[in-house]
């Protein structure tokens, strides 16, 4: 079982910066594939960023690459995710995942954990 806590969220205006992070229980954290999706009111949750078990490798949504930045402590038990440049379509409740596939996972159904999810709100 894992548990996951994200931080970090807030409301900041466009161009602004932000890190998430993800806390994670269980010893097993180092094995499991972590992922970031958001939702926006009235939308689909929809995926972010993913990092795999190592943190050797990152895969990115379309719309957040070049300015977010997937990473992981292992040691800490914790994943980021770092906002740049920041546009008010990326105002969402953000939800950090777990995935017992250790590598790389870009779809909701692979993640068996998930967190309560954090608010961030980009202002124009």
């Amino acid at each position: 079982q894992v548990q996951l806590v994200e931080s970090g969220g807030g409301l900041v205006q466009a161009g602004d910066s932000l890190r998430l992070s993800c806390a994670a229980s269980g010893r097993t954290f180092s094995a499991y594939g972590m992922g970031w999706f958001r939702q926006a009111p009235g939308k689909e949750r929809e995926f972010v960023a993913t990092i795999n078990w190592s943190g050797d490798s990152t895969y990115y949504a379309d719309s957040v690459k070049g300015r977010f930045t997937i990473s992981r402590d292992n040691a800490k038990n914790t994943v980021y995710l770092q906002m740049n440049s920041l546009k008010p379509e990326d105002t969402a409740v953000y939800y950090c995942a777990a995935s017992r596939f250790g590598h790389l996972n870009s779809r909701s159904y692979q993640y068996d954990y998930w967190g309560q999810g954090t608010q961030v709100t980009v202002s124009s």
